[in-house]
């Protein structure tokens, strides 16, 4: 089995849980697609379609055990129902199909269920990848590509630890499981880092990893929060309190701010900007919320211009940017990190979430696999980002949600990972 645990799954797939059972969104219907963006790659010509479902299926039988619902209960922002409902939680059905060598899978049900299954079929469809590349000796010397994969893996790890040795200031969540190599390779890299540079690695955003390893679990909300939010907003129950649907929709993007906010208040206030357009969120967050929230998780565009746009918005209004938080997250590698800390280090203070360079760079070119959430209450969803090559949706939804939003454009950057 791939995954043996439930919490082998991104923090942040709980905290949203959480607010979708503990409101009535858990009753919203929701359906959850998988895309791979590296098209020139067909995964079924390397995945065994009976192997697939037989880890999906594996996953279908784990549970919540005693003890990992005890460690969540311990960590704070979980409440009681919401541990409750935990202890006979099972991963609602899955649908998959094969089209023109590409995987299809979809996951229907109530928000709240259907939610756990992203990063767990990332990783389930990642490993087997992988796996079917390091099958077998190397041609050329006769050794395990395995073997062969973790040792230039292993070497690379290691340059990595000696650059960040040299830039102490520096600091990075480990945020690799949506594209591991492997789970194991994952938690040895992880284990290694939390060894060597333990005031560097702040987290990890593998929940079972953290259990575990005794490391931080760092996380808070994903773009299906907005998406969510905007296809409930759709909806008549909502719609009918605002002059029109468009006007609903738009509201949907700060009633998520004001919901994450009542749930778990500043300790989990780090704002995901990109979803309609950085720009309309600067001009959606309030003063107030500006104030009150550590900061911001940068995620697509250029992160050198959001990065100026942050601290120019913060000193707009009259607050000082170096004691806000960015955290950049979009397709880090180690040379882009030490030039955003050698710019920003000193003008706002930084966090990186490393991915899949960090938990995937043994070798073999990463993938570039995304499960979002592409249908609320009857409504397809749609997720513009900076990075137009990253927009989700259908066409016409697209450009209407750009209408919507008033969005400005950005870049149109082949997705990297």
């Amino acid at each position: 089995m791939i995954i043996k645990s439930l919490l082998d799954l991104d923090y942040y797939k709980l905290t949203m849980a959480q607010v979708a059972w503990r409101h009535f969104f858990h009753r919203v219907p929701v359906t959850y697609s998988f895309t791979n963006r590296t098209q020139k790659v067909r995964l079924a010509d390397h995945i065994a379609e009976a192997d697939l479902r037989r880890e999906l299926d594996a996953a279908r039988e784990l549970r919540f055990t005693p003890k990992e619902l005890g460690y969540l209960s311990r960590l704070g922002p979980f409440q009681p129902d919401f541990l409750q409902f935990l202890r006979t939680f099972t991963l609602p059905p899955y649908d998959l199909a094969l089209t023109d060598g590409q995987f299809r899978i979809e996951v229907s049900g109530p928000w709240h269920e259907a939610i756990f299954w992203e990063t767990l079929i990332l990783s389930i469809v990642n490993e087997l990848y992988y796996a079917s590349l390091t099958t077998g000796p190397d041609a050329t010397s006769g050794r395990s590509r395995l073997c062969l994969a973790h040792l230039e893996g292993w070497r690379r790890l290691d340059e990595k630890i000696r650059r960040l040795e040299q830039h102490p200031d520096i600091r990075f969540i480990e945020f690799g499981t949506r594209r591991r190599f492997s789970r194991a390779w994952q938690e040895m890299a992880a284990v290694k880092l939390a060894t060597r540079i333990p005031q560097q690695m702040i987290g990890t955003s593998n929940v079972d990893l953290a259990r575990r390893l005794g490391l931080q679990p760092i996380g808070t909300f994903a773009h299906e929060m907005f998406m969510v939010f905007s296809g409930i907003y759709r909806g008549a129950g909502y719609s009918g309190f605002f002059a029109d649907e468009d006007e609903a929709i738009r509201s949907s993007h700060n009633a998520v701010l004001q919901c994450w906010w009542r749930n778990y208040g500043e300790a989990l206030s780090i704002a995901l900007t990109d979803t309609f357009g950085t720009g309309f969120f600067f001009r959606d967050f309030t003063p107030e919320q500006a104030a009150k929230w550590r900061g911001l998780r940068q995620d697509s565009g250029d992160p050198f211009v959001f990065g100026e746009t942050a601290i120019e918005f913060y000193r707009n209004l009259g607050i000082d940017p170096r004691t806000k938080t960015i955290v950049f997250s979009d397709g880090l590698d180690l040379d882009l990190i030490e030039s955003l800390q050698a710019v920003f280090g000193s003008r706002i203070k930084t966090a990186f979430g490393w991915g899949t360079n960090l938990t995937n760079d043994c070798g073999p070119d990463p993938l570039s696999l995304v499960v979002k959430v592409t249908g609320v209450n009857g409504y397809p969803t749609v997720k513009l980002s900076d990075n137009l090559a990253k927009a989700m949706g259908p066409s016409d939804e697209v450009e209407h949600f750009k209408r919507i939003f008033g969005y400005e454009g950005g870049t149109n950057e082949e997705c990297r990972y």
